[in-house]
């Protein structure tokens, strides 16, 4: 029986509100170990190189092994468990942020399938190898980790791509011309009105094609996108909270502490020293 390890690197902190890595690692499982029945708060994928395993997801079970992935999403319940007698082997990365729920759906992954067998995984079980060597605390560990990242969803999306060659998604395009539009205008005293105006949609159906490619609305989008740039200029320039509040379009200097405290947990006045924490 080969000899059970684990490596793991948990990330405490990110203000990258787009894609950001919450947990990565590789792990051989003893026999029978076992995680659940429980929730996770971000997507989580597996890629099992070795040995074997169950996964069960919403009460489905799913025997797998070399080669196959499986994915938690968020809110969902699930559990797996190493077999007793050949205990699998798996490395994991788990992620979330305004662009996971997009990128995830042009992977092979349905609800109606959790799992996807991969029948070349040696790129996968790489990329999924450099997110966990590139760990670290600093910004550029983070910015490679994400890298790598989006290079495991892109070989797992060609891959989506060539079982099931789709067209493109005019939904998509309506929500990536209104995130442009949100990084160009965030500053201003823009309404989500604005946007699908200028993205030439209702703002009904704004709403809708966000919830579905990004898995928030456009409000929680533009808030959480301005509290991401006001956390940058809290660490990298002198401003005061009012004229960061002002530069990232809240013009209220209450209203925006407010907002920063519930989105990040401290008012911005504290959170330098929150994040300065071992």
């Amino acid at each position: 029986m080969a000899e059970t390890y684990k490596q793991s690197f948990k990330q405490h902190y990110t203000d990258n509100v787009e894609l950001s890595i919450f947990n990565c690692g590789l792990q051989s499982c003893a026999p029978s170990h076992a995680w659940g029945p429980g929730v996770r708060d971000h997507y989580l994928i597996h890629l099992v190189v070795s040995g074997h395993g169950q996964y069960t997801m919403n009460g489905r079970s799913f025997t797998l092994g070399p080669g196959d992935l499986f994915l938690v999403k968020p809110n969902q319940l699930a559990s797996y468990c190493a077999d007793a007698n050949d205990p699998w082997e798996y490395y994991w990365v788990g992620f979330n942020g305004a662009f996971a729920n997009k990128l995830v759906q042009q992977t092979p992954f349905t609800d109606q399938s959790p799992v996807y067998h991969c029948g070349e995984s040696e790129s996968l079980k790489q990329a999924l190898r450099s997110i966990y060597d590139c760990r670290g605390p600093e910004s550029h560990h983070e910015a490679a980790m994400v890298g790598h990242l989006y290079l495991f969803l892109s070989c797992l999306m060609k891959q989506a791509h060539e079982c099931d060659p789709r067209v493109s998604n005019t939904s998509s395009q309506y929500v990536h011309g209104a995130i442009k539009y949100i990084q160009f205008n965030y500053s201003h005293d823009i309404s989500i009105d604005d946007i699908a105006k200028a993205v030439g949609v209702s703002r009904s159906h704004l709403y809708r094609v966000f919830m579905s490619n990004v898995g928030q609305s456009p409000i929680d989008y533009l808030t959480n996108y301005r509290i991401g740039e006001a956390c940058n200029l809290l660490r990298d320039s002198k401003l005061s909270i009012a004229e960061i509040a002002v530069s990232v379009g809240f013009f209220d200097q209450f209203y925006f502490s407010r907002v920063f405290k519930k989105t990040k947990g401290v008012p911005p006045s504290r959170y330098l020293s929150s994040i300065e924490k071992p």
